[in-house]
């Protein structure tokens, strides 16, 4: 082989930092998003023309062993900031980081103008999606000189509840968690203890079959809590941390 076949012939290395053209370079593969498989359900508890239609929403539905009304109008601050309209805002920020984590979200309700709907639907979605995780996200109503928020979760209710009663306690507590974390929220002063209550007088737990937990992000008809869900860089927050919440819990 002749002096000039055997220089076109070897492989020329490229200078350390340097990329030799024509060489692709490695394809690294994108990690997986952390929610990625995930179906959570949301459900932002009333809806903004309840008021209207008292026949509707007053009719009984199951709600476990017993009957409950099908929804309620839900309360309001002393300036009119209405709990439904303050539980859409939170939702809708809730699904965007969510889905922006990898997660299937669905919203009970598709807007804020609508009538129900009613506590026995509301369970029912969650699970004909088989969640993985559903939170219902209100506002209290409470005496206004008392304050706080607290996570409801599911009581033992035989023949309903058993299968979601556990892991429906660690959803709530890692919500509790990075709720009071995130917002400096305290715990509610007038319901539960440590910010959580223990409860199976709710058709949307007590029909739930999937871990489901309610939260009370605070009294609106208290002052100091009013004015803080009236903001919306607060309600932003609070999305934050329910998101902050859920990903630990179903991160394990």
């Amino acid at each position: 082989m002749g002096k000039r076949a055997l220089c076109s012939a070897m492989l020329v290395l490229p200078a350390a930092g340097l990329v030799a053209v024509g060489v692709a370079a490695p394809v690294t593969a994108a990690a997986p998003l952390p929610l990625t498989g995930k179906v959570i359900v949301i459900d932002p508890g009333h809806n903004g023309l309840n008021y209207r239609y008292p026949g509707k929403i007053n009719r009984p539905v199951p709600a476990g062993p017993n009957k409950k009304a099908c929804d309620t109008t839900g309360t309001a601050t002393n300036s009119g900031y209405a709990e439904h309209a303050y539980n859409f805002d939170v939702a809708v920020r809730l699904a965007k980081i969510l889905r922006a984590r990898g997660a299937k979200v669905r919203l009970t309700r598709p807007d804020d103008r609508g009538v129900g709907p009613c506590i026995n639907e509301r369970a029912a979605i969650a699970n004909r999606l088989r969640a993985d995780a559903a939170v219902s996200i209100h506002a209290d109503g409470a005496p206004s000189a008392r304050r706080g928020f607290h996570v409801i979760v599911p009581g033992l209710v035989k023949g309903y509840t058993e299968p979601i009663v556990a892991p429906s306690r660690r959803l709530g507590t890692r919500i509790r968690n990075t709720f009071r974390d995130g917002t400096g929220q305290p715990y509610a002063d007038y319901a539960g203890r440590n910010g959580i209550d223990v409860r199976t007088d709710l058709g949307g737990l007590n029909l739930s079959k999937v871990p489901k937990v309610f939260i009370e992000c605070g009294n609106m008809r208290n002052a100091t809590d009013a004015a803080r869900m009236k903001n919306p860089t607060w309600r932003q927050r609070a999305a934050q941390s329910l998101a902050t919440g859920l990903t630990r819990y179903l991160r394990g």
